[in-house]
């Protein structure tokens, strides 16, 4: 079964590495100095913890629904 997730991306200056987490999926985490290295970190970090879940606690996964930008005045 093929399982699709979003990960939230940042670039960290201070250590000069991208970091991504997939939110709804715990321990699913990872950082690179290259898109495509933490694109293929998150990719075996996410197979990872699906091979420790039960088919019931895979059912049970959040299911993506979109983004929002949002403005505030300050």
């Amino acid at each position: 079964m093929i399982y699709n997730f979003t990960a939230e991306i940042i670039q960290d200056n201070e250590i000069n590495q991208f970091i991504g987490i997939v939110p709804g999926l715990p321990g699913a985490h990872s950082q690179a100095a290259t898109l495509d290295e933490l694109y293929s970190n998150l990719q075996e970090v996410i197979r990872l913890c699906l091979i420790e879940m039960t088919d019931e606690e895979k059912a049970e996964l959040p299911k993506f629904v979109g983004t929002q930008n949002i403005s505030v005045a300050v």
